[in-house]
């Protein structure tokens, strides 16, 4: 029988699946492509950026977070959701680095080993994680998420490493998320063109100007909007009214630059650029 087309996604924390090619797996969802996230912390240590938002009496941040990734999920078209089980560590040399809970102190064979057993229950294809340079976001549990989904890639067909987390399964390709940084510099000229203060700084501007490399371009034209979307479930960590996020017209923001980005880092079927498919010379059987 032909194997199910499945992509796994790992991410750090919850909103992290809805700026990091959310409408990729929308695309792939509605093609009937099984989709996973992994979900490393549950979000503990985020501020509430939006000043509409307030928690009710005794709710954390965590259970709130909670509830917004489940709703991001369900409009992205996640088929499931799996939280890894660690605490947020943190932006870096915060006091919350030193949690004992905190994923950026927990053992990496244990996190990799989590991971594998996701792997292999699942089976997917595609594994798609966070590259290996962040100097512009070096957050610990992105540091963190990067190294275990590199181990994890290599482990889970090893029937020697993790042998009680499930039969051995190679996964065909890692790839890593491309900051858009051509999406962010066709929204700030746009902002220009229509006479609108741009949100982007000169940080912002220095980043955009630089263009990560990619090797894969998958076409979302018609569901830009999802990212929008999912975004808005995450109500504590993304402020609706926001010029930043939402400050275009809608079908200006739309329309700008529908493409989501990838690098192809690890493949046991080629690793070759200009691909439009994450699975492209994979053979299903």
């Amino acid at each position: 029988m032909p194997a199910e087309r499945c992509i796994l996604t790992v991410h750090a924390h919850p909103d992290d699946e809805s700026s990091k090619g959310p409408s990729t797996i929308a695309r792939y969802a509605a093609e009937g492509v099984r989709s996973i996230l992994v979900c490393c912390t549950g979000g503990e240590e985020g501020e509430i950026h939006n000043p509409a938002v307030v928690l009710g009496e005794g709710e954390t941040l965590k259970e709130r977070r909670a509830a917004e990734l489940a709703e991001a999920t369900a409009i992205i078209g996640y088929d499931e959701v799996v939280m890894l089980g660690y605490r947020d560590s943190g932006m870096p040399e915060s006091e919350a680095n030193t949690h004992p809970e905190a994923f950026w102190n927990a053992s990496l064979d244990e996190a990799v080993g989590r991971l594998v057993e996701v792997v292999r229950r699942t089976r997917p294809q595609i594994l798609i994680g966070y590259p290996d340079e962040q100097h512009e976001y070096p957050h610990p549990d992105h540091l963190r998420a990067h190294d275990i989904v590199v181990a994890a890639y290599e482990a889970a067909g090893d029937p020697e490493q993790f042998p009680d987390a499930g039969d051995p399964h190679e996964v065909d390709k890692l790839y890593y998320t491309v900051w858009p940084a051509e999406r962010m510099a066709a929204m700030h000229a746009a902002y220009g063109e229509l006479g609108l203060e741009s949100p982007y700084d000169e940080r912002w501007l220095k980043r955009i100007s630089k263009v990560e490399h990619s090797s894969t371009t998958i076409g979302v034209e018609g569901l830009v909007h999802i990212r929008d979307d999912a975004l808005r479930c995450h109500a504590t960590q993304i402020d609706p009214t926001s010029p930043f996020w939402f400050g275009l017209p809608e079908e200006v923001r739309h329309r700008l630059h529908p493409f989501e980005h990838f690098a192809l880092a690890r493949s046991r079927v080629g690793i070759v650029d200009g691909e439009t498919d994450l699975f492209e010379r994979i053979d299903l059987g």
